[in-house]
């Protein structure tokens, strides 16, 4: 699993690739902080290249979307596989976060 955050200004990008499990999930939960730091700004969850998430994945999206809500940002995940997006509507996701 890699996750790498990008930078454009008051925007900001986390691009998901690989397996979100629970083991890269909790490895993940590590790497989050300059992502949740500028939760403030309009941030999009980039999941072209995410294959897999885990119920531990979906704990990761839910901490971002948290900070975002309290820091009053915007949040937005796109390019979901139908996969993901099946999970999504199954656990409800899809009513707590914009899909495009």
């Amino acid at each position: 699993m890699e996750f790498n955050i990008i930078e454009n200004g008051d925007k900001v990008r986390g691009v998901f690739k690989g397996r979100l499990d629970t083991i890269a999930a909790t490895q993940l939960a590590t790497e989050l902080d300059p992502l949740l730091e500028k939760a403030d700004k309009d941030i999009e969850l980039d999941c072209s290249e995410l294959d897999y998430i885990s119920s531990s994945g979906l704990r990761i999206f839910l901490t971002i979307r948290k900070a975002s809500v309290a820091k009053n940002g915007k949040l937005v995940v796109t390019n979901i596989n139908d996969e993901i997006k099946k999970v999504f509507r199954m656990t409800g996701f899809s009513n707590l976060f914009e899909i495009r």
